[in-house]
């Protein structure tokens, strides 16, 4: 299972791999066409790519960090590498998309800016039809080795191809002697940097302080109950190393069995519970003799 584990954070790399050379490239031509342009919604958006190689990077390294094997420092593993890393990446974001913000409200209130050379607005489009394409090749690799890490690449993806169609409009609409539109799109390309950057932040930090789904921890307890033997589970709680789940249960048995049964029905729970999810890694099961039963 391990060795399973392991492989695919190195399959997950190619996506990231992906993911940088595609931003390298993109962030280059928006932000030189841009410039030439005079496009601000398009330099806008080539920083917004920029951020995302940081971002890919990130997870890149978080994704190498984490296949280190368990050590004396780590006896859990390096697992929430590739979640520290998503924390720094989504620092750097924040920090561009406030920039953005503030040169775009920049250009707007000094009623500056003229309408940008309509070839922004198609630079943008085949940026945008890349970037979709990016995003179907993460996609399928995170659904093919279950990487929440490689799923989150490819929804960010997704969101870059957006705001470059986004971008896209906004350049177009200045045509029509309407100049304040193009600096307008970069506002909302930055509003989308710093809102992509709060989830990164919020989700990484969740995870960071043990926070887990009650959802989920729910359904674990409804697994274990089903198991035969189970007269019901005093405590369960859940935490994320990675896109890994370790699962401590307590169950309540009947205390008239012997220590056998009762090892075996905890087995037997800890396999059920492993099954139910590609994500639970390990389950850790304690069991206690329940005072109602008989």
């Amino acid at each position: 299972m391990d060795e399973q584990r392991y492989e695919g954070l190195k399959l997950g790399e190619r996506g990231a791999i992906v993911s940088i050379v595609a931003y390298v490239l993109l962030s280059g031509i928006k932000l030189m066409v841009g410039y030439v342009s005079g496009s601000e919604a398009l330099k806008a958006d080539g920083l917004n790519n920029a951020t995302d190689i940081a971002a890919s990077l990130a997870v890149l390294i978080g994704l190498r960090l984490a296949r280190k094997p368990a050590d004396a420092d780590h006896p859990y593993g390096h697992w929430k590498a590739e979640t520290i890393a998503s924390l720094v990446a989504s620092f750097i974001m924040m920090a561009v998309g406030l920039q953005v913000l503030y040169e775009a409200a920049a250009t707007i209130t000094s009623g500056g800016g003229e309408s940008p050379d309509p070839i922004a607005a198609w630079t943008a489009l085949l940026c945008a039809i890349v970037m979709y394409t990016v995003y179907r090749f993460n996609r399928k690799l995170a659904e093919r080795i279950n990487s929440q890490a490689v799923m989150a690449a490819a929804k960010d993806n997704l969101s870059d191809a957006f705001v470059s169609i986004g971008t896209a409009v906004g350049i177009l609409g200045s045509q029509f002697r309407l100049p304040w539109l193009d600096p307008l799109a970069a506002v909302l390309v930055g509003l989308i940097i710093c809102k992509t950057a709060w989830e990164i932040f919020r989700e990484a930090s969740h995870d960071l302080s043990d926070g887990y789904s009650e959802e989920s921890i729910q359904s674990y307890k409804e697994i274990a109950m089903e198991v035969d033997g189970v007269v019901g589970v005093q405590k369960i709680k859940a935490r994320s190393y990675g896109s890994n789940t370790v699962v401590d249960v307590t169950l309540l048995l009947k205390p008239d069995l012997a220590f056998v049964e009762a090892h075996d029905i905890a087995t037997r729970v800890e396999n059920a519970l492993k099954k139910s999810s590609e994500e639970v890694y390990d389950v850790h099961v304690h069991y206690e003799p329940s005072r109602t039963a008989r």
